[in-house]
This record gives C-alpha cells, sequence and structure tokens, in this order.
C-alpha cells in the first residue's frame, strides 16, 4: 500500500510540472519545476507521514525530497540519518529546507551544529554556519562571537559561494544582534566587500554586511 502512495505521489507531482517554474528554479540551481505553493498544497493534504517522507526522499528526485521534508516528523529522525540526508542534499532549496524545516527542530540540532560546521565539504560546512546563525539571533550563550569573526575575517573572502553566503549571513547576523561585536562586523565587512555589489531589487535590502546590519538595526530603532 505504501509502494503504491509513493507511485501515486511521484506521478501527482509529475502532473504538476511547469517548464517556466522550471527555468526559474534552475537558474538558482534547483532541478524542479513544480510551484511551491501547490507543493505546499499537496504537503496539506498528506499531512505527516514519517514512512512516506523515507520512501519519497529515497526517490532522489527534487520535488519529492521537498514534499518529504513538508511531511515529516523533523524530531523523529536520529543523528546519523540526519548526518546522511544533509550530505545528500546537494540541491540548494533542499538543503535549505532540510536545514531550516527540519535539523532545527530536531533535538541532535546542537551536536550536528558542531560536526558540520568545520567539515571539509564547503555546502555540508555551510549548513553548520546557518544553524550557527540560528544561535547568533536566539541563543548566543556560550558561542565566542569574537572567535567566529576571526574565521570569517580569515576564510570568507575566498569560501565557496555557498559556504560564502552562510558566513555572510552570520557575519550580519552578530552586527546586528550584537552592539559590543557590530563596529568590527561592519569593518570586516567593508574591508573583504564580499557581496558589495550583489544586484538587489527595489525595495530589498542587499545582502552585503555593512548595508545590511546598518539598514536592520535602524529598523530595530524606528519600531
Amino acid at each position: 500500500m505504501a509502494e503504491t502512495s509513493v507511485h501515486e505521489i511521484v506521478a501527482e507531482l509529475a502532473a504538476l510540472e511547469d517548464p517556466k517554474a522550471r527555468a526559474v528554479n534552475e537558474k538558482h540551481g534547483d532541478d524542479h519545476g513544480v510551484n511551491l505553493g501547490k507543493l505546499r498544497a499537496l504537503a496539506k493534504r498528506l499531512k505527516t507521514q514519517q514512512e512516506l517522507a523515507h520512501q519519497l526522499w529515497a526517490t532522489e528526485d527534487t520535488a519529492a525530497r521537498l514534499l518529504a521534508i513538508l511531511i515529516c516528523r523533523p524530531k523523529a529522525f536520529e543523528r546519523d540519518e540526519l548526518d546522511v540526508m544533509l550530505r545528500a542534499a546537494r540541491v540548494p532549496k533542499v538543503h535549505d529546507w532540510l536545514v531550516n524545516y527540519v535539523v532545527k527542530k530536531n533535538p541532535h540540532c546542537e551536536e550536528l551544529r558542531l560536526a558540520w560546521f568545520a567539515d571539509p565539504d564547503p555546502v555540508v560546512a555551510s549548513a553548520g554556519w546557518a544553524l550557527t546563525t540560528e544561535r547568533v539571533s536566539k541563543n548566543p550563550e556560550g558561542l565566542d562571537l569574537a572567535g567566529l569573526l576571526d574565521v570569517i575575517a580569515a576564510e570568507m573572502k575566498d569560501a565557496p559561494d555557498r559556504l560564502q553566503w552562510a558566513m555572510n549571513h552570520c557575519l550580519a547576523q552578530i552586527g546586528i544582534e550584537h552592539a559590543g561585536h557590530r563596529a568590527r562586523a561592519i569593518d570586516i565587512g567593508e574591508r573583504l566587500e564580499v557581496l558589495k555589489d550583489y544586484p538587489t531589487p527595489p525595495n530589498c535590502t542587499s545582502p552585503f554586511a555593512p548595508i545590511w546590519i546598518t539598514e536592520m538595526v535602524r529598523r530595530q530603532h524606528d519600531k
């Protein structure tokens, strides 16, 4: 019965394939053409189904893996299981959703953060940095913020894209959330010039850390 369900769901995902959506997604490295609103509607209909989530993930299809993330039970995964999944998640959207929707809610989150942070695979390391950024914002006690800034100052400039983006986000978050480190965070951003020329749409904040930090602090003061 479960196997039939997987085939039915995969067929339904295939029917939702939209060439225009795929063209947009592929520009970001995401090889699927399913509208995310329709994907979420399907997940809502299926509700939480951990076994089905496992089977959808095993198909290795990107849309199926995104759906698996939406219908799984995040706290049910073992540490090593999530480590294997993260290393297999090479598509940016799958990687981001796995970290944000599953790992952050899992009891092994901190253990995985520490394991991934210094991993030699830059995509895996980017997950460690993303989880560190979450702690910078919500639970900074015990973090060596000055040490994080040391690593960013030394390594961000030449880091591969995904890792560089995650380190830059951490840099900005330290500057936004921690006034005592703000001047140094801005100085590192100005010196390294990472994402300084990133094309930013109107009414959006630039990911260039000095601009990002200054703008978010201004908004906090205006509240």
